[in-house]
């Protein structure tokens, strides 16, 4: 034999090794999620202050996760707590479970045991529960079609569908409205 066909043998046995090694790494398990599903970048433990078009603080976010989606580019939070400043710069606090964000931050919705509470600085504390709620920062709104109980002192109100403007603090429910006084003395 000679050396040329002795070198045409090994190349042909390298080329059948790598082709079949090639053919067998096709089948190993692919990662949880394709790279297009993967977050873009991920923070965590982390507060951000998103400003109005004035340069006036619109509100402030605070939680120990979010997630960008790079496809449209939305935000998944892990059990954010939200601060929603009034008109009189005081925080309205509002938490969830989870929470998304659009893309360009103009809508927000909190799911999953969301809690608003008055600021602290407020004549009548208040505080409201639902299991959903769409916030529209820009605007001062926030509203859900769910169930919503508002709590105050000497009373409970609830209903379905609410709808709230976060500046002037007038609110609005749409159906099913219930109301229980409770004095003072009851307690």
């Amino acid at each position: 034999m000679s050396w040329r066909t002795v070198l045409g043998l090994v190349l042909l046995v390298a080329a059948i090794s790598s082709g079949w090694s090639a053919w067998k790494q096709r089948d190993v398990a692919e990662p949880d999620a394709p790279a297009s599903e993967r977050p873009d970048y991920l923070m965590r433990d982390f507060e951000v202050i998103g400003l109005d078009d004035q340069g006036q603080e619109s509100i402030t976010l605070r939680a120990p996760e979010m997630q960008r989606d790079p496809r449209d580019q939305t935000f998944t939070i892990a059990t954010p707590l939200f601060l929603l400043p009034d008109s009189e710069g005081h925080h309205w606090e509002m938490r969830s479970k989870t929470a998304w964000i659009s893309a360009k931050g103009d809508e927000m919705r909190l799911s999953g045991d969301v809690k608003g509470t008055s600021p602290k600085e407020s004549a009548v504390p208040t505080t409201f529960d639902t299991q959903r709620l769409n916030v529209f920062p820009r605007k001062n709104l926030a509203s859900t079609d769910d169930a919503v109980t508002i709590t105050r002192p000497g009373s409970i109100l609830s209903g379905v569908g609410f709808e709230t403007n976060t500046k002037t603090r007038q609110y609005t429910f749409k159906s099913q409205v219930k109301t229980r006084y409770e004095p003072k003395s009851a307690r």
